[in-house]
Parts: C-alpha cells; structure tokens; sequence
C-alpha cells in the first residue's frame, strides 16, 4: 500500500461502511482522489429495516448488500475488510487489528457508528440482545420463533407464559416497530399453526424509562401511536426504568415481569475513536467537532455520524441515518474541494426530512416539523422512502415483492430458526 504523500493521488482512508462512510466515498466518485473505505465487516446494514429481519418479515441479504459491489463501479474506490484499533495522527496513519500494515492517509473519515448502550450494565445484554447488526437480528429472529415453538411443547402453564411474554426496553423508533411488528406477527401469521396453544395469548409489552413513547416526536404524534400500539394489544409502560435483566424476565420500575425474550432497542454508545484522537468528547463518548466537522486541532481528520457531536441552533443532532448520510456527503466535498485547490465549505447544515416511525399494517407516524399526521399516507410515505434509499436496486425489487406478498397474505417469509443451539435462548421447555 503506497504511502501518502509518495507522489500518487491523494488517499483518503474512509473507516466504517455505514450510511456515512459509503455516501462519502461516493461523494469523491468523480475525484482526483485514492479512496479506501475499512469495514470489520464486508457488507453495509439498512440499519431502518433491521427489525423486519428479526421479526422474520425479510431475509438478512434483503437488507445488506456487499460493500464491494456498491462500490464496483468507482474505479477510484477499494474496500478492506479490517478492524481499525487506532490512529497515529502524528505519522497519519490508521493501524489494523492483526498485524496488517498500517494505512497512510492524506484525509481520514472516522464514520464508524455506535454500539449499545446497556447504561452502565452490560451484564444486561447476554439477556436482552440489540440489534445493531445481521447477527444480532439473526439472533433474536431466532429467540422470538423457538419461543412459539417451545411453548408448543410444554404443558407447564407458568413456563408456556414466560415463553410468550415478548419485553422490547426502548421505546425509540425501533423498539415501537418492533413491539408493533410482534403484535401483528401473534395475531394475523401464527394463529392456525399451533395446536396446543393460542399465539394470540402471547403478550407485547413495551418499556421506557422517559414519558413517552417516540420522545424525539412531536407530543401528539406520540400520544397517537401509543394509543394505536394499545388497540393492537402492546402494553405501554412508561416511566418504568428497569432494574435487572435475567434468564426468566425483567425487574422494572419495581415490578417483575417473567418473560424469555427481553429485546434491548434503548440507547447507544459510540465508537472510541474519541480515544484514538484524543478529542475532547461529550457526556456520552461523541468527538466535539468543528462547525466542518473536522476534528480540533486535525483539519485533514473528519469526524461523522454517531462518532460526532454536533449542535445546530441550540440543539445536538440526533443519531440517525439522514444525519449520517448527509454529513457523510458534505465531508467528502469538502474533501474533494480542497485536492483541487477550492475553497471548501465552511460549515455543516443539516436539513431535517423529519422523522419516521411504522406501527403494524397501514400507520405510521411522520414528523417534519413542518408537517406532521399519521395513518396510511405516512406509511406509503414510509415505504416509499426505504425502498428509494435501499442500495441495490435488486434488493428494492426483493423487499417491494416480499412487502406486497406480506401485506396480501400477512404471512413472514423468513421464519427460519438457523442454528438455534447458537442462539443464547429461549432454552428449550420442558416436554412435560
């Protein structure tokens, strides 16, 4: 690998395959540029359409797609599947995890996300997994099907309850989508499948230690979708912090509920590339970055996305895709106006599109700030918009048919248990 500096094109080293490290590299498409994006992983998530894969609504290719081949057709562009461990921003360089050669670079794009956050209690997660990646969703996808599946062989009426007690902690956009998405899956799929017990018996409960569901939503949007989760049988329950995960359920707001399949969807935490620069952070580990989104003190060094703290009028921007994607564009401009000698943009401006949030079949709650309803129109809208920003055109095929096929049949076409010995649980019940 040519060192930086040696007489080639400029190398920008892009680390993180998410939504704002690839709308970077594809922002210096038509540069003088030497792009290399690094991913630990060689695929980019559809982190939006992540639940659906572990509600076995869609298959895992459907929602990622290899980095290399969304990028095939950049032929200033490569891709390393690599785990970055830190960066010598003196040599700039960025150093690999297993005695690879490090990477020189001229210009570095830090897009490298955010984990969860168990809030200061990680032994929570071997109980209440996340979803932040495919294996995530694989895994949970796999703990709420074998949990109809065990309560199908046990005659034990406390376990078969435990069994079908499905816990979502968060009540952001993902977990109301995913307490939402198993309501329908109990109610409208599962019914005729299962002889020894009713599916529609099984229990939804969502948990959250703030006021609201949809916090980030204008309060009437929120106090709509909560309503609409009641009338689908999901039990809101707000102000309930919870104390303590387990193999047999949950200790919240000083009420335990018994139940195998607590799916954590609250907080996050992002990446320690603070620590690779030794950047000064926010309360939550975010680099403080410049009105360019450049580090303090590394103009050649952007930071994006979840890795960033961010303040617009007064207020730090949320983590989510749009954020990422356009702050991933506007580093790469930047980028790319300043290797031909232009004067690059001075400050990032965020656009808001709004917010977005699905509840089951027809409703889904949108809020722009300048527009705000629910219903049917905003789950078009909804659909309509994850199909557009899917990466391959393929996939949009895959998951407009899967989608149409669901809302024809309301039958999941993915209900595949892979490995379940794998899987941390539900164990299996008793037999009798």
């Amino acid at each position: 690998m040519s060192p930086a500096g040696s007489g080639g094109p400029p190398h920008v080293v892009i680390v993180g395959g998410g939504f704002g490290g690839l709308c970077a590299a594809m922002a210096l498409a038509r540069s003088p540029v030497r792009v290399t994006l690094v991913d630990r992983t060689n695929h980019h998530v559809f982190q939006p359409l992540l639940y659906q894969v572990a509600i076995a609504m869609l298959s895992p290719g459907e929602v990622a797609a290899p980095i290399r081949q969304i990028l095939a057709g950049q032929r200033n562009a490569g891709v390393l599947m690599a785990e970055v461990v830190a960066v010598d921003t003196a040599r700039r360089q960025v150093r690999l995890a297993g005695g690879h050669s490090p990477l020189d670079y001229d210009h570095l794009v830090l897009a490298t996300g955010a984990t969860p956050s168990y809030f200061g209690h990680p032994e929570f997660e071997r109980w209440a997994p996340s979803l932040k990646s495919i294996g995530d969703a694989t895994a949970v996808r796999a703990r709420i099907l074998a949990a109809f599946e065990n309560a199908e062989l046990t005659d034990d009426p406390a376990e078969r309850a435990r069994l079908l007690t499905f816990v979502m902690v968060g009540a952001g956009p993902t977990g109301v989508e995913m307490a939402g998405a198993i309501a329908e899956l109990r109610r409208f799929t599962l019914p005729h499948e299962f002889r020894h017990f009713d599916p529609r018996t099984a229990r939804v409960i969502l948990l959250d230690a703030g006021e609201r569901v949809l916090a980030t939503f204008d309060p009437g949007l929120s106090r709509q979708v909560r309503r609409r989760l009641e009338r689908m049988g999901v039990e809101v329950r707000l102000d309930s912090r919870v104390e303590r995960v387990d193999a047999l359920g949950v200790v919240a707001g000083g009420e335990r509920i018994e139940s195998r399949t607590v799916v954590w969807t609250a907080g996050v935490l992002p990446s320690p590339a603070a620590n690779w620069l030794g950047a000064p952070t926010d309360r939550v580990g975010r680099v403080k970055v410049e009105p360019d989104l450049t580090a303090p003190g590394h103009p050649e060094i952007f930071v994006i996305g979840d890795t960033a703290a961010f303040e617009q009028d007064g207020h730090p921007l949320p983590g989510v895709a749009q954020v990422a994607m356009q702050m991933g564009r506007f580093a790469g401009k930047a980028i790319a106006a300043r290797v031909r000698g232009r004067t690059a943009p001075a400050r990032f401006r965020y656009f808001d599109y709004g917010n977005m949030a699905v509840i089951g079949r027809n409703f889904a709650a949108f809020d722009s700030g300048r527009a705000r309803f629910t219903g049917f129109i905003a789950w078009l809208l909804w659909a309509t918009i994850h199909i557009t920003y899917l990466n391959l055109f393929s996939d949009r095929l895959l998951v407009l048919a899967q989608w149409a096929w669901t809302y024809c049949t309301r039958q999941h076409g993915a209900r595949l248990i892979v490995k379940p010995q794998d899987a941390e649980g539900p164990p299996a019940a008793p037999a009798g």
